[in-house]
């Protein structure tokens, strides 16, 4: 076996201790040839992940579509029904008095977002069996990591698909981890878009923290994830948003991920995390306005796996969510994900392999131009830097090169927010750097 450059051998997540969740019938997760959330983008995941060695000796676990049983403990009984009739009605056999208004106006089924099609049952319960068997593996110690590049659905509520999302694999994995007897268990999302699934499932629950470093609600959907939003009753403080001024870069994103997560983290001292890896928060991606690399993406999941290496002896369940550069962005960013798992860190100066690339160009006839985003894929990286100034002591300190001055005041501003908000309810200082 080839060793990718950058591997840790002998660390915690060495590969019989990672559990990768792979198998084609992933790619059934398809609303329309037209929607953003082209499943392609798997498949390219893990063309890539396999040509550069990166799954070398690793046996992917394929999943099992979920039973009702396990779906109700988020999702409510009328809903999974109404999704099965959906299912059904577009492949041609509705049943007696299925009406499509109330599958939209009740459970958002059949709207632009969420189209429905023939198989969205099996595909989405599939998706929640998969990212249940990686908990199952961490809870039963047999795995202390744990990847399913097919799951982060993490819009989806009790009884309502919402932005693409059909059923929450991440709220009910984790309702899996408290069943298993885990009591502190840190959700941590890093999509461009805010975790409103999941923290609505646990709000009013002390034993999960989510935490959430999203585009600003004033300017994306869902709309929510605002500062002021820190969780209800006794579990006040452990819902956890920052909420980021489009535009951030690399360097602006990681000084603020860094300012809030790891003291929540710590001071919440989680027994696992789970990480919704969503990476539309690329500078190309067509739905969203952050701009990070895939360098500065490599970057956040290494410190989420440094985070659970640190609090969870660890303990770590990465999904993956949004990404609509679905041939240029999503599988490099993703391989590199499966990379930091397996501790097979891969150098973003690595050449991507030819044969790769040329699948790539194929997929990219195939998809909607919108989401065949225009960036260079011959390398695993953007070419960017990743360095970044912390944030203690560093208030108002002179902008990065090529970052405005009002961008890093309105980061700053954004990390202060959050600060102040949840910080209190934890014990912490907000530590305001004018003081």
């Amino acid at each position: 076996m080839t060793t990718p450059a950058g591997a840790r051998p002998g660390a915690v997540g060495r590969v019989e201790d990672t559990l990768v969740v792979w198998g084609e019938d992933l790619l059934a997760y398809r609303w329309t040839p037209t929607h953003p959330m082209n499943p392609i983008r798997l498949a390219l995941t893990i063309g890539l992940a396999r040509g550069l060695g990166v799954l070398d000796d690793v046996a992917t676990h394929a999943p099992i579509a979920a039973d009702d049983d396990l779906l109700r403990t988020m999702h409510r009984s009328e809903y999974i029904a109404a999704v099965r009739e959906a299912g059904e009605a577009a492949a041609g056999h509705p049943v007696p008095g299925w009406s499509s208004a109330v599958a939209e106006r009740i459970f958002g089924l059949g709207t632009t977002d969420n189209p429905i099609f023939g198989s969205m049952h099996d595909a989405a319960a599939l998706i929640v069996g998969g990212t249940v068997a990686a908990a199952d593996a961490i809870a039963r110690g047999t795995a202390r990591r744990a990847v399913n590049i097919g799951g982060g659905m993490h819009h989806a509520f009790a009884g309502r698909a919402s932005g693409f999302c059909i059923y929450n694999d991440c709220a009910v994995a984790i309702g899996r981890l408290l069943d298993a007897g885990f009591d502190r268990i840190a959700y941590i999302d890093v999509d461009a878009h805010h975790g409103d699934g999941v923290q609505r499932r646990f709000a009013a629950d002390p034993r999960v923290l989510t935490v959430s470093v999203h585009q600003h609600p004033a300017t994306l959907f869902p709309g929510t994830g605002y500062p002021e939003e820190v969780g209800d009753g006794d579990a006040a403080g452990t819902s956890v948003n920052l909420a980021l001024p489009p535009s951030t870069p690399d360097r602006l994103w990681l000084r603020a991920f860094h300012a809030v997560v790891p003291s929540v983290v710590a001071d919440f001292a989680p027994q696992v995390i789970v990480s919704q890896c969503g990476v539309d928060s690329h500078r190309a991606d067509p739905l969203t306005d952050l701009h990070l690399s895939v360098d500065g993406q490599r970057a956040a999941m290494q410190a989420m796996r440094d985070l659970a290496d640190e609090h969870c002896d660890g303990r770590w369940l990465a999904v993956g969510g949004g990404g609509y550069g679905v041939v240029d962005v999503v599988p490099r960013s993703w391989t590199h994900l499966l990379a930091v798992a397996l501790d097979r860190d891969l150098d973003p100066a690595t050449p991507t392999p030819a044969a790769w690339r040329e699948s790539a160009a194929q997929a990219a006839l195939t998809v909607a131009a919108d989401f065949a985003t225009d960036v260079g894929v011959d390398t695993m990286g953007d070419g960017a830097t990743v360095d970044f100034d912390r944030w203690e002591g560093n208030w108002g300190q002179q902008a990065p090169e090529g970052v405005s001055a009002h961008l890093q005041q309105a980061t700053d501003a954004a990390i202060m927010a959050t600060r102040s908000a949840v910080f209190p309810l934890r014990g912490l200082d907000p530590g305001d750097p004018r003081d």
